[in-house]
């Protein structure tokens, strides 16, 4: 994609289908005018009356324990510098739903329209009883030490300048586990830093509370090196000032331990890498480059350890690790700070988490066999889900012993509960779906590529490494659109009804009319049939020449499967094929089966259904808690609609006994966990979060899950076939954007898992 076309990509992000990324959702009824009177005139001015009595109900009957605000004057934005407030805007919108994403914090993003520091610390200081917390943003330094110290100081809710302390807790995190790798200790390492603006001391500092030793730090600017005779410092600089003659980086990291880099790409070479100290650690988080290349370093030293600030190299130092997290946890406590105890307990419980055994869902976002502590795995993944219940207990814990918690926490179990049920609020598996694909893509035939949407879900998953599209479909559209949508990296097209590629198409055509020739097809049909895109597409991927498929978003689902059937077939040991749909709800992922295949299935059809559902979701990470659905419950009806649901758990029961399966059961009871142990505390189903539902019929699925999607707006991934023995993969008429590109991510995990499959069992795919 052209610079001109990424461009113009970000812009209509931002500008369509509503202007900006964030918006304000009401949390209570207000359908009604009972409803409304108690939001608003008179009811609202009870909790008015409660607050004025003492300010702390504030708390109790407001958002204001979960609202933070993400305040900057845009004087240092990104790397775009000092822009201005009203240009930070879109910045400070993307840091609030960060927030939400990842710790389900809800935000105002606030830009401030003055460069003064009495002002700014004034202004911030005035709206300060609307939030729990203070997320200083993007503000220039020196100004920022002053702003975010006076603030802590005067203000009685927890600040912090992300810029500077969420660096310096996932970098000395890192430090910590690196120096653990190269058995060295902190207190005798040789530290150099290139870098002395905010994030540059605040990381330092951090150092030297965790044991280094100022005598051991050379921190180095644009001028050089930072000495006591430079009269250009402020005083945080100072700090780190030596008393020495100067010397040049390449000189300084002769013999270094540590580089940590927060400055410009490319200012070190081999050389300088070969000169420092054995089991070299090397933090090079300039972004987008960092200070030395990645690929360069490891190449050159086999005994590096190396982070960098980019997600596409192991040991990324992502704030996203800590800010959430931290805040979640200040604010679930009401500290009036976010103080050093604080920060060092996030610091070591980031560390700690490093050393534990990943969560299989981590293992398969990131395409490994297994993540282990070691030197290309220093810090957690940003995808783990264990974040949010292992960073938020160690920082609130930390706000109650340093005495600075107003409301501590008493029962940690409920807590860590309650936090783990936030994870269901935003979509991140959506990301991990995405991030597993880009670790091997694969080739996808699209065998609608004429269909514009079609064509800019390819586009998309070509630009973000997704997988390679074959592009199938009148040749002449395509090349208009591909010119529309400013689609210019070259993709392979073919139109089953030219001309063109004829050698291919007899190929196609011979070994079609092999498969089918017992069914009645003659050599002549074969070729008439193959010039079907839908045919020709299913060719490609039984010999080989594509690794998945894409179809279904111009035509019936019925039409657009019997290709599939006819070519491709079902796995050996399938009897049926079944479709999954996965819904992204508030609630947390939800499969719903069979949503496009089975009519009326029979009981052992039902199980089996079941037993391919458990399978998907393991695919994904996900441990199946499966709910068998009727209109009845636990034998309360003999009708053969229910009794067959019966039948079907009983099966699963009998030989698949380590299933979380049960049933029959009403949908309400299998989503409502406490009204579930309330009623039925005897089924396997009772304490678990139900994650999956299968469907005794066609019907009630597909209307389920296509209400779901309407009524609120959750994103579903699906129908994923399930049973064939090729990752081909039919939409629903009509399917967006989004849910093409998500659906070939989940074609191209599809075919990696049957590529492993076959290599295990040592047989061709």
């Amino acid at each position: 994609m052209s610079q001109e076309s990424k461009r113009r990509e970000a812009l209509v992000y931002h500008a369509k289908p509503q202007p900006g990324k964030i918006k304000i959702v009401p949390t209570k009824k207000y359908s009604s005018q009972r409803d409304l009177s108690l939001a608003y005139s008179p009811g609202v001015a009870e909790p008015c009356i409660e607050i004025a009595k003492d300010k702390a109900n504030v708390y109790k009957y407001t958002t204001k324990g979960n609202l933070v605000a993400v305040i900057s004057n845009g004087t240092a934005v990104l790397g775009l510098g000092d822009i201005g407030p009203e240009a930070s805007k879109p910045v400070m919108e993307g840091k609030g739903l960060l927030f939400k994403i990842f710790a389900d914090l809800d935000c105002f993003d606030i830009e401030v329209d003055t460069k003064n520091i009495e002002e700014f610390i004034s202004t911030v200081k005035n709206i300060a009883p609307t939030f729990g917390g203070i997320n200083l943003e993007d503000i220039k330094a020196p100004e920022a030490f002053e702003i975010e110290r006076r603030l802590k100081e005067e203000l009685d809710i927890p600040v912090m300048h992300d810029d500077q302390h969420g660096t310096a807790i996932i970098s000395s995190a890192a430090l910590l586990n690196a120096l653990e790798l190269a058995e060295k200790n902190i207190e005798d390492v040789k530290i150099i830093v290139s870098g002395a603006g905010s994030a540059a001391i605040s990381c330092t500092n951090l150092y030297v509370k965790l044991g280094a030793r100022p005598e051991n730090i050379m921190m180095f600017d644009i001028d050089g090196l930072i000495t006591k005779d430079r009269t250009n410092l402020v005083p945080e600089q100072m700090l780190f000032a030596r008393d020495m003659d100067k010397i040049s980086l390449r000189e300084a990291l002769v013999d270094a331990d540590v580089f940590l880099g927060l400055s410009v790409g490319n200012i070190v070479d081999a050389e300088m890498l070969k000169s420092m100290a054995p089991d070299p650690i090397v933090f090079a988080m300039a972004n987008p480059t960092p200070e030395v290349d990645y690929d360069l370093a490891i190449a050159t030293r086999s005994d590096l350890i190396m982070a960098t600030g980019r997600s596409d190299h192991p040991n990324q130092v992502n704030n996203v690790l800590g800010f959430p997290f931290i805040f979640r946890g200040a604010l679930d406590v009401r500290a009036t700070k976010i103080n050093e105890e604080m920060k060092m307990a996030a610091t070591k419980a980031i560390a700690q988490l490093a050393k534990e055994p990943v969560p299989e869902q981590v293992n398969i976002a990131y395409g490994e066999l297994k993540l282990n502590f070691g030197r290309d795995y220093i810090i957690p993944k940003p995808f783990d889900p264990r974040l949010i219940a292992t960073i938020p207990p160690a920082v609130a814990k930390a706000a109650m012993e340093s005495g600075v918690a107003r409301e501590p926490i008493l029962d940690w179990a409920r807590y860590e509960e309650q936090l783990l049920s936030r994870m269901g609020s935003d979509n991140k598996l959506v990301r991990l779906i995405l991030n597993r694909a880009k670790t091997d893509p694969k080739r996808i035939v699209f065998a609608e590529a004429d269909n514009l949407d079609v064509l800019k879900a390819a586009q998309i998953v070509l630009e973000e490494g997704i997988g390679t599209p074959i592009l199938l479909g009148r040749k002449e559209i395509i090349e208009e659109l591909k010119k529309e949508l400013e689609f210019d990296q070259p993709c392979l097209i073919i139109d089953p009804k030219s001309d063109e590629e004829s050698e291919r198409k007899e190929r196609y055509a011979t070994e079609f009319w092999k498969l089918r020739r017992r069914k009645g097809v003659t050599q002549f049909d074969a070729s008439r049939i193959l010039r079907q895109r839908n045919y020709f597409a299913a060719m490609m991927v039984k010999v080989g020449d594509a690794d998945a498929l894409i179809t279904g978003v111009a035509q019936s689902y019925p039409k657009s499967v019997r290709p599939m059937m006819e070519i491709i077939g079902k796995s050996p040991g399938v009897d049926k094929i079944a479709t999954t749909n996965l819904m992204i709800t508030a609630k947390g992922p939800l499969f719903i089966s069979d949503t496009s295949i089975n009519i009326e299935p029979d009981a052992l059809e039902l199980a089996k259904i079941a037993q391919m559902t458990s399978r998907t979701a393991a695919l994904f990470g996900i441990k199946p808690v499966m709910a068998m659905v009727s209109y009845a419950n636990f034998g309360s009806s003999k009708h053969e609609h229910a009794t067959k649901v019966t039948d079907a758990v009983k099966y699963l029961h009998q030989y698949y006994p380590s299933l979380d399966v049960d049933g029959e059961i009403q949908a309400d009871f299998a989503l409502n966990p406490e009204l579930l142990e309330k009623k039925f505390p005897f089924s396997k189903l009772a304490g678990k979060k139900v994650n999956t539902l299968i469907y005794p019929n066609l019907e009630s699925a597909n209307s389920t899950y296509k209400l779901l999607k309407e009524l609120n707006d959750n994103d579903s991934i699906g129908p994923i076939m399930m049973g064939m023995q090729k990752p081909v993969h039919i939409l629903q008429l009509g399917a967006s954007v989004d849910e093409i590109v998500n659906m070939s991510a989940v074609a191209v995990i599809d075919a990696q898992q049957k590529e492993k499959h076959y290599k295990e069992k040592g047989a061709t795919i």
